[in-house]
């Protein structure tokens, strides 16, 4: 089988365990921050405090680059499907006509923030490159389903269009308003489990020092709660009222007879 076909056909199966690899950032991430508090190893150059913050900003700069994406992104089209590609058209506005994967790059830097807390250097080289080979595959699959489908409509955007390095001389202005209820219903989750992350490995790295937890970093314990508040709501609303649901926007704006 040539290589392509083989990192295709490889994509296609990792595409729908994609969510597995935070999994293994997650899992993998706190042994090795376990070990790092236990051995004294953690950062030095700066204060553990400021760090940490520095790690939430990558993180959140991630999350808020896929709300972004989502927000402007039309119906079957980088959606949350699991089984299998979808898409009806190429979007090569906004975000996209200056990034083929801007999902991917929000992805990235959301288990980046997450990885950096390790404060382990190899870790984070290591996640750099499995992200990589990970996600290259897919994105393979992807464009290869894409220039089958679109043909050169695909291929004439994404000879221009650089796969995951921002090229903002390239922007288009977006096409369609952003959606906030679209961001909601989909994006809710990597906010609420960004915070969650952040407070489980504050009273890991707590409870590895001291051998128990004595002291909670406020700030991390705040926010946790009120990001889980925020997703109860959320969740509450999508699960059992239209409030969230496009067609409530369009009867809400609806004009009078």
């Amino acid at each position: 089988m040539p290589l392509l076909q083989e990192m295709e056909q490889e994509g296609l199966v990792l595409f729908k365990y994609r969510g597995v690899l935070p999994v293994i950032i997650i899992l993998g991430g706190l042994a090795v921050y376990a070990y790092t508090k236990y051995s004294g190893g953690e950062v030095t150059f700066i204060d553990e405090k400021y760090y940490e913050f520095i790690c939430l900003g990558v993180a959140l700069l991630g999350a808020v680059i896929r709300a972004y994406t989502v927000g402007y992104t039309p119906y079957n089209t980088s959606g949350r499907n699991i089984d299998s590609q979808v898409a009806d058209t190429v979007n090569t506005y906004g975000i996209y006509s200056i990034v083929r994967h801007p999902l991917y790059v929000g992805n990235f830097f959301c288990s980046l923030g997450i990885a950096m807390l390790t404060q382990n250097l190899w870790f984070i080289l290591f996640f750099v490159v499995l992200y990589w080979l990970y996600y290259e595959r897919i994105m393979i699959a992807e464009e290869q389903f894409l220039t089958k489908k679109f043909g050169d409509r695909y291929t004439s955007w994404a000879s221009v269009t650089p796969v995951f390095i921002f090229k903002f001389k390239l922007w288009k202005k977006n096409q369609i308003p952003f959606s906030l209820r679209k961001v909601i219903r989909g994006e809710k989750n990597i906010f609420f489990y960004t915070f969650l992350m952040f407070f489980i490995f504050s009273i890991t790295g707590e409870y590895v020092v001291n051998g128990k937890i004595e002291f909670i970093r406020p700030y991390w314990a705040i926010a946790c709660v009120v990001w889980i508040g925020i997703y109860i709501v959320l969740k509450l609303l999508k699960t059992y009222t239209e409030v969230l649901t496009d067609e409530f926007a369009r009867k809400k704006n609806k004009p009078k007879a």
